[in-house]
């Protein structure tokens, strides 16, 4: 009986991870959708319009440390709780009206995202260390689903509900609430909240750590590029709304298949270079297909782009866990990959706005893509070496709480 009370434990928590996995990129994609119809209704200038789609994003890495810190003080699962509680908030307090609430809400929810991005893996190399390119691989793709789900639908359910931008944007935090639903039967276990994360030593020093961190964050700003302003590049290019959100959800679709099977691959090998090497190219090729390449080929281009970041964003995820020799050291080199790597996840789309600007179209953001694409490969050469970094829990003696 206690065997089964701890595989039903087991199926609850993995269906916690994977629901608060959904809910991580829906404010994102919501947004880009809809953004031309937010710019017209509020006003907003070219540097302002930046800002919205950066600062969020800029969030997610500086709001990023914050994380350990708050599992260190009120254990993984009732941080996680709340980083799903502010997220919801965010969702439906930024339609208010006021460009302030617009602003300041998007970035309350970007602060929670972040804890959430962070502590998740975490719970993979604790409780799933039997299981981690599965669970890798199924949060990620729940992370894809949502997007996608957010890109395709949010036009059409918007028009059938007889709303404007504003019911576009506030039904998100729907899903947020059941994922809200979901963790909670984690609070009520006994030993919920006290599943801490002990403080390590050496890791900011390790050359390997910042590899992993610049990996993962070159990944974020394709990825973030993409979410942000591919609808609006292929709306100027001609597309309609529709279309062009189906395009977006379509790349973030066919995600889905090598956010599943990118970890198993990386785990069963001692090194990742060539699979990083790989996907970087590929990625980079096809979100500049997007950008100059005929609209012809934009179903293709938006799938070869979209196959590709799933891979990357899956494979810089697990390979924070290959890196870690433990869920300690696993924390806080996901705060650290996620606190460095948001920075340029922030400050390629700002980029792209300003080039967008400066240029009068969006031709020169196909240089931008190239940059990070060698970023990519450069890094993904060094953090895909088969070693582990350096750094190692600190283990204190007077603290109260035990690691669950």
């Amino acid at each position: 009986m206690q065997r089964q009370g701890e595989r039903g434990h087991r199926l609850l928590l993995a269906a916690g991870i994977i629901g608060t996995a959904f809910c991580l990129r829906l404010l994102f994609a919501s947004l880009s959708v809809r953004l031309p119809e937010v710019v017209l209704a509020t006003g907003l200038g070219p540097w302002q319009v930046g800002l919205l789609t950066t600062l969020p994003v800029l969030c997610l890495g500086l709001c990023a440390p914050l994380a350990p810190r708050l599992a260190r003080r009120w254990g993984t699962e009732r941080s996680l709780f709340g980083a799903l509680l502010l997220i919801g908030l965010g969702t439906v307090c930024r339609v208010l009206g006021p460009v302030w609430a617009l602003f300041s809400f998007s970035i309350l929810a970007g602060a929670a995202i972040a804890v959430a991005n962070v502590l998740l893996p975490t719970l993979v190399k604790r409780h799933f260390e039997d299981r981690t390119a599965l669970l890798t691989g199924g949060y990620v793709t729940a992370i894809s689903a949502g997007a996608a789900l957010a890109a395709a639908v949010t036009v059409p359910v918007e028009r059938w509900l007889g709303g404007g931008w504003q019911v576009g944007l506030a039904m998100w935090a729907v899903p947020v609430a059941a994922a809200v639903l979901l963790w909670s039967s984690q609070l009520g276990r006994k030993h919920a909240g006290i599943s801490v994360v002990l403080p390590v030593a050496g890791l900011w020093r390790d050359p390997l750590a910042w590899n992993v961190a610049l990996f993962m964050g070159l990944q974020s700003a394709l990825a973030f590029s993409v979410l942000g302003w591919l609808a609006p590049i292929l709306r100027e290019r001609g597309l309609d709304a529709v279309t062009a959100g189906l395009v977006l959800s379509v790349l973030i679709v066919v995600q889905l298949a090598t956010s599943l099977t990118v970890p198993s691959i990386a785990t069963r090998r001692p090194g990742q270079r060539m699979i990083a090497v790989v996907l970087s190219i590929a990625a980079t090729v096809g979100l500049v297909g997007l950008v100059v390449a005929p609209l012809s080929g934009v179903w293709v281009w938006a799938v070869v782009q979209g196959l590709a970041q799933g891979g990357l964003f899956s494979l810089a995820l697990t390979m924070v866990l290959l890196r870690s020799p433990d869920s300690d050291v696993a924390s806080h080199l996901s705060s650290m990959a996620q606190g460095v790597g948001y920075v340029p996840a922030a400050l390629a789309p700002l980029a792209v706005g300003l080039l967008h600007q400066w240029t009068g179209g969006f031709e020169a953001v196909a240089g931008l893509v190239g940059l990070i694409g060698l970023g990519l490969v450069i890094t993904g050469l060094i953090a895909g070496r088969p070693t582990v970094v350096g750094a190692r829990a600190v283990h204190s003696s007077g603290s109260g709480l035990a690691k669950a």
